[in-house]
């Protein structure tokens, strides 16, 4: 098993000190995410306010690699399309499961949707650090 891989909405979890964030926390630095999923993390803290700056520094500090999204997680991103179309996932969720894939790591979310089904559609392991409601 490899370093796990965090979804944004973990690490906003975390950055924001939402529910669940002590399970991030707790893993840290030993992760890793995504640059699309890093992408996603800048993109709401920006929303809020934050210079873009501030915003990579926050997840910088934070110690976990960042991994590029390559051409072979891009293939894997758009297969899982049609295998989680019916769970409404973006593209930034997609990306996350494939790299989880490729890493055969666990993957770190906030997303309470992220099923079994995700999960078997996908062939990874998530951790759900808030529970469905």
């Amino acid at each position: 098993m490899s370093d796990p891989v965090l979804d944004a909405s973990a690490v906003l979890a975390l950055l924001n000190r939402e529910p669940g964030h002590e399970k991030v926390a707790a893993i840290l630095p030993a992760a890793l995410i995504g640059t699309v999923n890093l992408t996603e993390v800048i993109s709401k803290l920006c929303e809020r306010g934050v210079p873009a700056d501030a915003a990579m520094e926050a997840v910088q500090c934070l110690g976990v690699d960042i991994v590029p999204h390559s051409p072979g997680l891009a293939l894997r991103a758009g297969e899982l399309r049609p295998l989680t179309k019916a769970f409404g996932l973006s593209l930034g969720d997609r990306a996350c499961l494939a790299l989880g894939r490729e890493r055969r790591a666990t993957v770190i979310t906030a997303e309470r949707h992220w099923d079994e089904r995700v999960e078997a559609a996908a062939d990874v392991h998530v951790l759900r650090i808030r529970h469905a409601t």
